[in-house]
């Protein structure tokens, strides 16, 4: 890791202000309204180029338990509800297999930037090792495939379907869901975890259309256009092609130190610089792996990570990694404070001196590794949980090969597309192809981003039931929208760092409502309105979302700089922390009273 600046007097003062300075310019009027979804630009790369659709008849049966959405949610809780003998189990999935955001994303170099360890779901009941401590999409997309063999999950599987529409019949206490494929099924219980990161957009750039190479989005690769393979294999058909990637976020940071190896010229052009701190991946080893688990290995290490990033004093930190480091730092600091000192403005100071230190040794490495223009302009200005925190051992170094070059706009970003190119800073660069590195939508409301509404008892919309922001109790169950279940991380965990953490927790409190449920012969269950407005005032009670700050550069997670509206604010998770919801939680289950929620 750079260490230039470590134990350096930081004027933080002046940090600030360079911090503003550099968020002042990226801030535009336009905020999130800047992209457009992949499917209004192109619909013809929105399809899937990677599973045939297959055609068939339109589904008319019934089910115990419907679930929408293919990836680690509706995985996890298919395992959890087939173990407590729930068999007629449907999953309802866009794409052609399981795996969600990991089944569209195949582009050159996609790996999870949390550790394998624990974020691959199911390790110990699949038996799983994974081969790197920060494991590729292609592993990833077969343990999602494993688990679907493992749990039968495929065997009432319906692939390349969309759901229209969700609708509550009180009079046979089942959920009807219809879909575009014809399909019109009923399901007693219902679950969804279409997943904050599914729906693919474009920067809504003028001329995007009239470009007259080959363009796509990295979670549409061509591999027929690009050659080479998901796995790694050399994409030889760049070796004589001027390649664009717009974006500089996590996925440009996978992305780029391959097709930089690759690409005859390769112009990487940036708005707003990631963090990339060191990632360090390295094989497992199968001895070393035997000697660190065992019986409910996994839960402890998850625990254990959320422990580190917390305010607690865990013992030993089982990841060691980027994320727990900032963590351990923080710590360090308030362990030196008297304990009448140990104040929540102290405390926060605390963690702006760490984040200071941190980050100054981040854009350190960019200077030392980089060095020169591009090495400056690589530096992030802000604090490292402004955006998603990056780790990488390539990218920077991407940028010391002859073809790979740096186009930084100051912020400004790209002006517009022509037929042969990108323009940028007033110049058109020449290009044969163009890669989209832009993301998914993220923050939109829930309806859009589906593709359907809900209607729950007495013809209430989920959309306007939450017109004033959303209402849940534990984040997964709504008053008035019996046997469903929103499998997601607000009003919960909240917990971002490791997301597949806040899905395995909620499948077992799914598997366990349901179970008691089924065992005793109810038709229905949901929250009381009391127990849900109680638990969203509670929530309301904490230092609110710990994204969304303004003070922060422009992102996805403070809506372009514009920050969240009311609607937004009810985003949030436990007063506590993630680790205080995952105690709540694990205690209410453990209870068997199942306090907040009325069976019938």
């Amino acid at each position: 890791m750079a260490t230039a600046h470590k134990g350096s007097a930081i004027d933080k003062e002046a940090l600030r202000r360079k911090y503003a300075e550099e968020r002042d310019k990226r801030l535009r009027a336009d905020g999130a309204a800047q992209y457009k979804r992949l499917e209004s630009e192109f619909s013809d790369l929105a399809t899937d180029p990677y599973t045939p659709r297959t055609e068939r008849e339109p589904v008319t049966d019934h089910v115990t338990f419907a679930f929408i959405g293919g990836g680690f949610a509706g995985l996890v809780v298919g395992a959890r509800l087939k173990e407590a003998g729930i068999t007629d189990y449907r999953i309802i999935e866009k794409g052609g297999d399981f795996g969600g955001t990991w089944y569209w994303n195949r582009y050159p170099g996609a790996q999870c930037d949390t550790a394998s360890m624990i974020y691959m779901p199911l390790l110990e009941e699949t038996g799983h090792m994974p081969s790197e401590k920060y494991a590729h999409a292609p592993e990833i997309r077969d343990h999602c495939s494993r688990i679907g063999r493992q749990y039968d999950l495929y065997d009432n599987a319906l692939f390349h379907t969309q759901v229209t529409d969700l609708e509550w019949d009180e009079g046979r206490s089942v959920w009807i869901i219809r879909t575009d494929r014809g399909d019109a099924f009923t399901a007693k219980y219902v679950g969804m975890g279409t997943g904050p990161l599914h729906v693919a957009k474009l920067p809504g750039l003028e001329g995007i259309e009239t470009f007259e190479g080959k363009s796509f989005h990295t979670s549409r690769w061509d591999y027929a256009y690009t050659g080479g393979t998901p796995e790694g294999d050399p994409m030889t058909g760049l070796a004589d092609k001027r390649v664009a990637i717009i974006g500089t976020g996590a996925t440009a940071v996978q992305v780029v130190p391959n097709v930089s190896r690759d690409a005859k010229e390769l112009y990487v052009f940036q708005r707003t610089p990631s963090s990339v701190d060191e990632r360090n991946n390295r094989p497992l080893e199968r001895d070393w792996f035997d000697a660190v688990t065992g019986p409910g290995w996994q839960k402890k290490w998850q625990e254990n990570f959320v422990a580190n990033l917390g305010v607690g004093f865990p013992p030993e930190d089982l990841v060691d990694d980027g994320w727990t480091d900032l963590g351990k730092r923080i710590r360090a600091q308030v362990i030196d404070m008297p304990p009448e000192e140990r104040t929540p403005a102290n405390i926060m100071a605390a963690f702006e001196d760490a984040d200071n230190q941190k980050m100054s040794e981040i854009r350190a490495r960019a200077e030392e590794i980089v060095g020169g223009e591009a090495g400056e302009k690589l530096k992030a200005w802000y604090r490292q949980l402004c955006k998603r925190p990056c780790f990488h051992d390539e990218y920077l170094q991407a940028f010391t090969r002859e073809n790979t070059h740096l186009v930084d706009t100051d912020g400004q970003g790209v002006e517009r597309i022509t037929a042969k190119g990108v323009v940028a800073n007033g110049k058109e660069y020449e290009t044969d192809c163009i890669v989209y590195a832009s993301g998914f939508e993220v923050g939109t409301d829930f309806v859009e981003r589906s593709g359907y509404d809900v209607t729950g008892r007495g013809g209430q919309k989920l959309s306007d039931y939450w017109s004033g922001g959303m209402r849940s109790f534990h984040g997964l169950h709504v008053h008035g929208f019996p046997n469903m279940f929103f499998v997601q991380q607000n009003q919960a965990a909240a917990f971002i760092a490791n997301y597949p953490h806040n899905l395995v927790d909620h499948a077992d409190t799914v598997a366990c409502v349901v179970s008691h449920a089924e065992e005793q012969g109810h038709a229905a269950v949901e929250p009381s309105k009391e127990a849900e407005t109680k638990w969203v005032e509670f929530l309301l009670t904490g230092p609110g979302a710990r994204i969304g700050n303004t003070e922060c550069t422009p992102g996805y997670y403070n809506n372009e700089g514009q920050g969240y509206g009311e609607q937004e604010r009810f985003a949030l998770g436990h007063p506590a922390g993630a680790q205080g919801f995952f105690t709540h939680i694990d205690q209410w289950r453990k209870s068997g009273k199942f306090e907040g929620l009325e069976f019938r």
